[in-house]
């Protein structure tokens, strides 16, 4: 892991894609907004995805596939599956997350990786709006097919709030790990435990009966569109901060 104060240089393709608008665009300004223009298309794909789910979702198209998914899910019920996904759920509400990013958050700008800390903070906050927002507009009922297994089901239920929090809480939580970790296989890891963790918490949200599938799904996009914005935006900032007014220095990234 990396010295406090300093993170590992973007490794992969997206270093080459940073020095390579360095090279071309003049200014740290014009760089950064390149790059942020770059991260607003990855996020307008995400939202893409969202509105066209959440056009069949209006025009009642997932509804056969919805039912039939939830239906199945309860064939298959155990108390022993109720008590795994009672558990696993809450590793995607809000005060878990919450608890596990602003631990995340303190030591990371007590260790003066502050850019980082700002990300997961900014990152679950504005997570959390979108879940309201989105909730609010599209206002769809909670599935009624069984009995929930779970008391703990507020709000709307399009798209799934526990699947927002998860992708963007442990994604952003993925990424920031991966950087600092300088091991490809504990990388890989990393990634992978939280992918898992991801898609349990959509899982145990359909099998608790509280959400639709394509409420996961809608959760999903949401959360993989901001969190993508949110590291790019990120990226760019830290790799053009330390490179003004020559982008294409070679010194090693530092954070304040």
């Amino acid at each position: 892991m990396s010295k406090p104060g300093h993170e590992h240089p973007e490794r992969g393709a997206l270093r080459p894609l940073l020095r390579g608008i360095g090279r071309l665009v003049g200014g740290f300004h014009a760089a950064v907004g390149t790059f942020l223009l770059l991260a607003m298309l990855v996020m307008l794909a995400g939202v893409a995805a969202f509105a066209a789910l959440a056009d069949a979702v209006t025009e009642g198209k997932t509804e056969a596939a919805d039912r039939a998914i939830l239906l199945w899910l309860n064939r298959h019920a155990s108390p022993r599956l109720d008590d795994f996904a009672l558990n696993v759920t809450a590793l995607g509400s809000g005060h878990v997350v919450g608890i596990l990013v602003a631990l995340a958050g303190v030591y990371l700008w007590g260790s003066r990786h502050r850019y980082s800390a700002a990300l997961l903070w900014i990152a679950l906050g504005g997570s959390w709006i979108l879940s309201s927002l989105l909730k609010a507009f599209f206002n769809r009922p909670r599935p009624d097919l069984f009995p929930w297994r779970t008391p703990h089901a507020f709000q709307a239920s399009f798209p799934s709030g526990h699947s927002i929090t998860a992708m963007v809480g442990y994604a952003t939580l993925a990424y920031l790990v991966a950087r600092l970790i300088p091991q490809r296989g504990l990388r890989w890891f990393t990634v992978g435990a939280a992918a898992t963790i991801v898609a349990l918490v959509g899982w145990s949200r359909m099998y608790l009966g509280v959400h639709w599938p394509s409420d996961v799904l809608g959760g999903y996009a949401t959360g993989l569109a901001w969190a993508s914005f949110c590291g790019l935006g990120l990226s760019a900032v830290r790799y053009f901060r330390f490179r003004r007014p020559e982008l294409v220095g070679d010194e090693e990234d530092l954070e304040n």
